[in-house]
Parts: C-alpha cells; sequence; structure tokens
C-alpha cells in the first residue's frame, strides 16, 4: 500500500545527499472517443508529425513534447490559487494611444529568465547578475528571487552569459505503436464567380484544381486538398510520464547551508505543485485526451538502488508544504516592468553567443 512521505521524507528528497534520486508518475490517457480513435499529434517543420519507428518497426509519436508540457505548467502560478508562491512580475508593452498597448506575465515567456522579452526590460542587468551569480559560485539564489520557475522547468541563457539550469520537472506524451493516416478534402466555392464575371472561364479553368496562385487562395475557385495529415490510431498506450529530478535540486546552492537548504524546500514544492496539478486535456485541435479510467496511474519514489516504491502525494499536503516552504525562504518581490524598445533594438544587433 502507498503512504503519503512524512516531514522527513520530504527534507530528505530536498537535502540528503544519498536520498531517492527521483519521483516518477505514469499516466495512461486515451481520446474522447475511446480506445483506437483517431487522434492529432503536433506537426513540425518538415516533419510532419514525429513519429519514431523502433527497432522491431513500433512506431512511437510524440503527443507533446517536454517543452510544451512545461509552457502549460507554468502558467498555474500564475492563477489566484499559486501566485503567492513566485513573484509576480508582468512586462507592458505597446502604445495605448495607439490600442497597441498589452500586458504578459513573465510566467508566459517561452524562455523564461533567459527569454529575449527579459533584455528588452530594467530586469536585463538584475537577471544578468543572477546567472553570473549562478555560473561563478553556482549560486542559484538570486535566481530563485526572480523566477523561481526557471530552477523548476529549466533555462538557458543562450543569448548572453550561457549560464543554463536543468529542468527538475520534466513531463512528456508519446504514444505507442501508432499508424498514421491520411486525409482529402474539396474546397468548392459557393458561387461561379466567371459566370458573374469576376474573372474570365479561361482564367477560371487554369486557377481550379491548384493549391496556389490568387483565386485560389482567395477562395474562388475549387481546390481539392489530397493526402493532407490526418491523425493517428495507437494500438499501444498513449502514455504520459512526468519525473521530478532531485539530484539536480540538491545541487542547488545559497550563499551558506541553512539558505541553501530553505532554497531546495521551496523550489521542490514549487515542483511537486506543477508537477501533481490536473492537466487541461485539450492539448490542440482533434487532440482531446483524457485519463484512461481502466488503467491505474501513480506516483513512485525511484531509489538509486533502482528500487521503485508507490507514494501518495496529496494536493493539500503538498500545497501547505509549499507555502510553509515559500515563507521560509522568501517569495522575490514582484514588480511591473516596461518593454523598452531602445534596448530591444540594441539587443537585436547582438551576435548570438549560443552560435
Amino acid at each position: 500500500m502507498s503512504k503519503s512521505p512524512t516531514d522527513d521524507q520530504f527534507e530528505s528528497w530536498a537535502n540528503e545527499s544519498t536520498g531517492a534520486v527521483a519521483l516518477h508518475f505514469r499516466q495512461h490517457l486515451v481520446p474522447v472517443e475511446g480506445h483506437g480513435a483517431v487522434f492529432f499529434p503536433p506537426t513540425f517543420a518538415d516533419v510532419g508529425y514525429n513519429i519514431d519507428p523502433l527497432a522491431d518497426g513500433t512506431q512511437v509519436a510524440l503527443v507533446d513534447s517536454v517543452g510544451s508540457q512545461a509552457n502549460r505548467m507554468e502558467p498555474l502560478f500564475d492563477t489566484p490559487e499559486w501566485q503567492h508562491l513566485v513573484p509576480r512580475i508582468t512586462i507592458a508593452y505597446g502604445d495605448e494611444k495607439k490600442g497597441t498597448d498589452g500586458e504578459m506575465s513573465l510566467l508566459e515567456a517561452g524562455h523564461r529568465l533567459g527569454d529575449a522579452i527579459v533584455r528588452c526590460t530594467e530586469l536585463k542587468e538584475e537577471a544578468q547578475r543572477a546567472f553570473q551569480a549562478l555560473l561563478r559560485r553556482g549560486n542559484a539564489a538570486h535566481l530563485a528571487k526572480l523566477a523561481p520557475t526557471s530552477l523548476v522547468f529549466g533555462v538557458w541563457d543562450s543569448r548572453d552569459t550561457m549560464a543554463k539550469v536543468p529542468r527538475l520537472v520534466s513531463s512528456v506524451i508519446r504514444a505507442w505503436d501508432v499508424s498514421e493516416l491520411k486525409r482529402s478534402a474539396q474546397y468548392n466555392p459557393a458561387l461561379d464567380y466567371a459566370a458573374l464575371e469576376v474573372f474570365s472561364e479561361e482564367e477560371k479553368q487554369k486557377a481550379e484544381g491548384k493549391s496556389s496562385g490568387p483565386l485560389a487562395e482567395r477562395g474562388f475557385v475549387h481546390v481539392p486538398s489530397s493526402r493532407a495529415l490526418g491523425g493517428v490510431v495507437a494500438r499501444g498506450p498513449i502514455r504520459r510520464d512526468v519525473t521530478v529530478n532531485l539530484v539536480a535540486l540538491r545541487r542547488l546552492l545559497a550563499d551558506d547551508e541553512a539558505q541553501s537548504q530553505a532554497l531546495r524546500r521551496y523550489v521542490l514544492g514549487l515542483a511537486l505543485v506543477a508537477a501533481t496539478a490536473p492537466q487541461d486535456p485539450f492539448l490542440r485541435q482533434g487532440c482531446l485526451l483524457v485519463p484512461d479510467p481502466d488503467a491505474a496511474a501513480g506516483w513512485e519514489v525511484v531509489e538509486r538502488t533502482g528500487q521503485r516504491r508507490s507514494v501518495e502525494l496529496h494536493p493539500e499536503t503538498l500545497a501547505a508544504r509549499a507555502k510553509s516552504a515559500a515563507e521560509a525562504f522568501g517569495v522575490g518581490e514582484g514588480r511591473r516592468l516596461r518593454f523598452d524598445s531602445k534596448l530591444a533594438k540594441a539587443d537585436a544587433k547582438k551576435k548570438d553567443k549560443g552560435k
């Protein structure tokens, strides 16, 4: 029988160097239409669906990548229930008089504290100092005060200091033993525009049946669409795997040992809140996946020996621990920043250090 972790076990996960190496969650999903139904993975430029063949011929499809999963989890800390756990940093941009104004949370920035948007605000130098502290002394406390989710989901300051923090929470969805389908369609215009003398019959004949050209692109002639991507069918499981890396967590350092331990407890609290929160099942058009009620799902602790044991992570307990750890470490100051076009123009002229 699985048991809820004690205070000592939480402390072991955060700070005991010889403790468990990871927490792992496995969940089987199924399309809302049921087993064997068609669903649509993401498409990638020059690739289409990301489907990899194994040595035995089994095809494995990527349904939601590690990066995509992280981007789905991170905005959790912008909700009323959890926003008190992290500094609330927003960036205003545009011109209100021209109707181009807007505001975004740092939690929406794809590259987190290493994102270009940060270098276009007054936070630029402070973020750089935080990355430098990590590079020179391994000190992650300053990063935690500015953008603690950068420690949870990983960050790479690839355009500036080159500082890199590995992901503590890694989640991915894959489908096993898939077959790819195709679909075809036919677009029919509402009227015969040549008969209405919008263009000539000769122009119509030349344009019909082609997907390119002004008349086809504007919807004035018949256009077929053949052998387009039509989703996949999975004969094997559709599986979501979530891993919390406790080894990487324990490598986080602060100014002294006491603060280092407080930092790790704080980041662990954030990681577990994010990793255990229910996800919105609507990934994209044609991909609405829900938990499979016929397949068991649960968390396991993975020991250094490779042994695994079940553990229950109750949301109420995790919320209390995360709140207590955040208060002990001290949540960084929230602030409202303004996008600076001059900083953006100057930064755009720099060469990318990552290359």
